[in-house]
């Protein structure tokens, strides 16, 4: 669907595969303007050609804070500050006990999940705060209020990203709002890496996408500061 008069301005990371692509392909059908990035060449391209040439996805790095900054200022001279920005990329570790982690894999979990998200808020945030509204939503998930075994290196990193979203929701104005959203269990290339073959007993993406797409494109300054979890998809 074209983006119409009343189209959203979305922006969302990590949009080549998983919940990132089923998301902003949902909120293309939903008739709104989509910049997203990703880190493969073939995959933004292939992404962009599903979505028919109406949304604008390119190769980003988020630990980047200048490949950000450029690409923040091209979307923003497009489609002017987002009403929705969604930090979604992110990976998790190989299952090992803490200690057993090498230093170089917890840097690169810490870089994207929690780097990632403090390079694309930086780049966004004064152009949203000249306009005073916008809705900036943090990936989470239930590993960022709890620890699980083998995957701690991510949990710590979702644990920074609740405290970084929360603490970020105190110091934007009224009308503003920063909310940890935790998406449920999907299956995706993450989930199948934790669960193994359990992960085809959960929703598809693109199922997911149905329910959240409309969720999150209600969230508000009422909201600001919650640590909100999806109602389970069927």
């Amino acid at each position: 669907m074209e983006p119409g008069p009343d189209a959203k301005s979305i922006v969302i990371t990590g949009t080549t595969r998983g919940l990132g692509r089923a998301l902003a392909l949902e909120f293309g059908r939903l008739g709104h303007r989509v910049s997203g990035c990703g880190r493969s060449t073939d995959e933004v391209d292939g992404l962009n050609r599903e979505a028919g040439g109406r949304q604008h996805h390119v190769v980003v790095n988020v630990t980047d804070p200048q490949s950000v900054a450029d690409w923040a200022r091209k979307c923003l001279e497009r489609d002017g500050p987002p009403d929705l920005l969604i930090n979604n990329a992110g990976m998790i570790n190989r299952h090992a006990p803490l200690w057993k982690v090498p230093l170089e894999e917890f840097r690169a979990l810490w870089e994207v999940n929690v780097i990632g998200v403090f390079n694309v808020c930086r780049a966004f945030l004064p152009a949203m705060l000249e306009r005073g509204t916008g809705v900036i939503v943090n990936m989470s998930t239930g590993a960022g209020v709890r620890g699980f075994a083998s995957i701690g290196p991510y949990c710590t990193t979702k644990h920074a990203v609740e405290g970084f979203t929360k603490s970020l929701a105190e110091e934007l104005p009224e009308g503003m709002a920063a909310i940890p959203f935790q998406p449920g269990v999907v299956q995706t290339d993450m989930l199948r890496s934790h669960y193994g073959e359990r992960a085809a007993d959960h929703p598809t993406p693109d199922r997911w996408a149905k329910v959240a797409a409309p969720y999150l494109l209600n969230l508000s300054s009422r909201e600001s500061g919650q640590s909100l979890r999806l109602p389970a998809v069927k």
